[in-house]
């Protein structure tokens, strides 16, 4: 189960150290938005991913893919082709936040994520100060709907 709040952020606000943060390079397409069907590259590796529908909690299950496989499903996705980079800033209490700043097409929107063990704990998030407006529900800044 993959349960996540998002958020934009705004460029100005972003933490002053964040390339000193770990980052990976990632470019995804959808083959399917209902179920959500995706594949991803993450620097050197390939992922074939299943989601269910839902907003702040859905069911997520990831498998490998290699490069050979990538290369023939991303000819075949349906609209275009996502890029961002993702930072990864650690935060107390053994969470992170995903902080995506993204390419063409979508550039210049920014958002981070927060993933929970459990649905208590992501309604009782406090966000850091530098987050902008809590998108969580709107489906309009889920990827799927982007690379339309």
């Amino acid at each position: 189960m993959e349960i996540e709040r998002k958020y934009l952020i705004d460029e100005k606000n972003l933490p002053a150290d964040l390339e000193s943060c770990r980052s990976v390079l990632i470019e995804q397409g959808y083959l399917c938005r209902k179920p959500v069907v995706r594949i991803r590259r993450q620097d050197d590796d390939y992922i074939l991913t299943y989601k269910s529908g839902g907003l702040m909690a859905r069911e997520e299950y990831n498998l490998p893919l290699g490069a050979e496989g990538y290369a023939h499903l991303k000819e075949k996705i349906d609209g275009k082709l996502i890029s961002k980079r993702r930072y990864l800033i650690p935060m107390e209490n053994g969470l992170t936040i995903e902080l995506d700043v993204f390419y063409e097409p979508c550039k210049g929107l920014l958002l981070a994520e927060v993933e929970f063990p459990d649905k208590a704990s992501a309604n009782s998030f406090c966000p850091p100060a530098w987050f902008g407006e809590d998108v969580t529900f709107d489906g309009r800044y889920h990827n799927s709907y982007l690379s339309r």
